[in-house]
């Protein structure tokens, strides 16, 4: 069995919801003759703790984890928060927030950590991993990111012991979605770019989880064109076999909107609201559920429209407590953040068999997935919503489509791809 070195900022007990691919990954390689190795982290202290992802950790494996200088224990003393308290990724990057203190760390954050805040994890990870690779051989390297901090730790480690490495871009890297509205220096994209194309350049294949987010990237870097592959975030089938399969819509006279994971800013369905809103008006009875961070602009777009007393801000759950919130929901909402943006949690949506409304200016990707599963419908953030609640759901799921993104599947063409 050949080993694979995996380096992943995140690691159980985070909750952080781009930890379930890599992680599942993993467990499934194993099938393939691949037994992964773990560099990951001691200590990450922004995201939410999710002790039920520790089961799915095989005690086999070889976990190395390290320091990190991460930059958040200054920042809650720059903005005024207590040690250890809580940080909301949301508001972090949040433009509603007008006060001085909250610009200058944005600026700070966007200009003086290249190419994101995780750079001090850079060199106790190569430490740690030159002391494993000079007494264990690898086969490959596959690097997880964001944070992209550590496609440069693998690229570094490939050189230095000359071995194959695929960085996984989960987003994009110079110009991820979270960038928008905010201002980076001359200097600061230079350095930033330059970052990213020599990873790029050194990797062996690069894999993305979006045909778009390829094919952007193929018509930036043309030596991409015969080395890129998509292999989508997908959901893994062992989750839910003690859940049900493709069930509709509930009967009755409230319906109950979901939407799980961090919603920001830019992603706020603001036509969405003013939709439940006028057919509360008309009598219906709706009730909104946020599982994750609710950015404000989100929050005061509902307070505005006159829904705040129907919505409920229910915070982090674990992931199996949020499987069973998706399933008692009618209707399952999705905002991507562009056009190359297929939000994870689209695929445990189509899984879980409710309606799905989704949102995403010009994201045809979205599109074409919601009409090949026939799971739902998808709106640019402008467009009139109505249609959606006057469209009967209870047609049949493609579950065979849907199985296409199990991750067993995904696994097994990794396999192929490192091979």
């Amino acid at each position: 069995m050949k080993k694979v070195l995996f380096i992943t900022y995140y690691w159980p007990p985070s909750g952080k919801a781009s930890l379930h691919w890599p992680l599942d990954i993993m467990t499934h390689l194993q099938n393939f003759d691949w037994k992964p190795i773990i560099l990951t982290t001691k200590d990450e202290t922004f995201t939410e703790k999710d002790e039920s992802l520790l089961e799915k950790v095989n005690p086999n494996w070889e976990v190395i984890r390290t320091k990190a200088n991460e930059p958040f224990n200054l920042y809650r003393k720059f903005i005024g928060k207590k040690p250890g308290e809580k940080l909301i990724a949301s508001e972090t990057i949040s433009t509603e927030n007008k006060s001085l203190v909250h610009k200058i760390s944005v600026w700070i954050r966007m200009n003086l950590f290249i190419p994101d805040a995780r750079i001090g994890w850079y060199f106790p990870a190569i430490q740690a991993g030159r002391k494993f690779l000079k007494k264990d051989k690898v086969g490959a390297i596959v690097s997880i990111g964001p944070p992209h901090t550590t496609h440069l730790i693998a690229k570094k480690l490939s050189v230095d012991f000359n071995i194959p490495f695929f960085p996984v871009f989960i987003d994009p890297w110079v110009d991820i979605s979270y960038y928008r509205n905010f201002k980076r220096s001359r200097v600061t994209l230079i350095i930033d770019n330059h970052l990213e194309k020599s990873v790029l350049k050194k990797a062996n294949k690069v894999i993305f989880i979006t045909e778009s987010m390829k094919e952007d990237y193929a018509r930036k870097y043309s030596f991409l064109e015969n080395k890129s592959y998509v292999l989508y975030w997908g959901y893994n089938e062992d989750d839910f076999k003690s859940l049900p399969l493709n069930p509709l819509p509930k009967e009755g006279e409230c319906k109950t909107i979901v939407h799980a994971g961090n919603i920001f800013d830019y992603q706020n369905p603001i036509m969405l609201w003013k939709e439940i809103k006028r057919r509360i008006e008309s009598g219906e009875k709706f009730r909104i559920k946020f599982f994750g961070t609710v950015a404000p602009l989100v929050k005061n777009s509902i307070k505005e429209t006159g829904l705040e007393e129907i919505t409920e801000y229910c915070g982090f759950l674990p992931y199996r407590q949020m499987l069973n919130e998706l399933f008692n929901a009618d209707y399952l909402l999705v905002c991507a953040s562009e056009k190359r943006h297929v939000p994870g949690k689209l695929f445990e949506y189509l899984r879980v068999g409710k309606p799905i409304i989704a949102f995403g200016n010009d994201n045809k990707e979205v599109e074409r997935i919601l009409q090949k599963t026939s799971a739902g419908r998808m709106y640019d953030y402008n467009d009139h919503v109505s249609s959606f609640f006057e469209t009967k759901f209870n047609v049949e799921l493609n579950s065979e489509k849907i199985m296409d993104f199990n991750r067993k599947n995904i696994a097994a063409e990794l396999s192929n791809i490192l091979k």
